[in-house]
């Protein structure tokens, strides 16, 4: 038997293979092939490898470190894309955020999500944002406690300059498939119990918008999906291993 050719690394082989994890994983669960959405996490990435996924067709992009953000949106200013910010916010951030990003997926504070609302340019769309939440209750983690989610999503819901979208986390990184469903199912049941109280008291409209589960990343993207992920953020599976040197301190 001749032995099988390495698998094709290009940026499009890749895309098109997770393209497929996410088919196929929604065939499983009994989705539609379109439920799930996928960003391109691009952090620590140029933007020539931004730009080469965008020609193949990925139009939706995030990041966590700010000034590389910004870098990279300026350089790809040319191109239609969408970018959402994922990383730790600061308050002396928000401005930059609030005036370069189409939807922010880490607000953990009612205090970063005023400075959203108040630093949102009027001529633009609203702010998409989701509430983060520490599904894992590691301290060494970003988000609010699930207990204060849905006072921060009623606060969001209030502020002139922000659509409330959804819920994201980022649980701790465990092997154990039984532990990844908990800790995704634990936040769908949360993004469910918040959107009944969103529909009661704010009306169907903000319950309908209230439509994302931004969960799952290169290694358990399939669990996230069955567990009801409706956008998926990968790195890794894209764009391939980063160096250790290549990762950055937090803005």
């Amino acid at each position: 038997m001749n032995p099988q050719p390495p698998e094709d690394d290009t940026a499009g082989s890749r895309l098109v293979r997770v393209q497929h994890r996410i088919q196929e994983a929604c065939r499983l669960a009994g989705r539609p092939a379109d439920a799930v959405r996928l960003l391109a996490v691009s952090k620590t990435w140029g933007a020539d490898r931004v730009l080469e996924l965008a020609t193949l067709g990925q139009q939706a992009f995030a990041e966590n470190y700010l000034q590389e953000a910004l870098d990279k949106i300026d350089a790809c200013a040319g191109r239609s894309l969408e970018w959402h910010f994922i990383g730790p916010i600061q308050s002396n951030k928000t401005r930059p955020i609030a005036e370069n990003f189409h939807w922010v997926h880490s607000v953990e504070r009612d205090k970063i999500a005023r400075r959203l609302s108040d630093q949102r340019p009027p001529d633009v769309a609203p702010l998409q944002v989701c509430v983060q939440v520490n599904v894992s209750g590691e301290a060494s983690k970003s988000g609010c406690d699930p207990d204060e989610a849905a006072d921060l999503a009623r606060l969001i819901v209030e502020l002139p300059r922000l659509e409330l979208r959804g819920l994201m986390a980022i649980p701790e990184p465990t092997n154990d498939a039984a532990l990844q469903r908990a800790r995704f199912g634990a936040l769908r049941a949360l993004h469910q119990d918040i959107r009944s109280t969103l529909d009661q008291r704010a009306g169907p409209e903000t319950a309908t918008s209230f439509d994302t589960l931004s969960m799952g990343m290169s290694d358990d993207l399939e669990v996230a999906v069955q567990e009801g992920a409706t956008l998926v953020r990968i790195g890794t599976a894209l764009f391939g291993r980063r160096q250790t040197s290549d990762v950055r301190p937090l803005p």
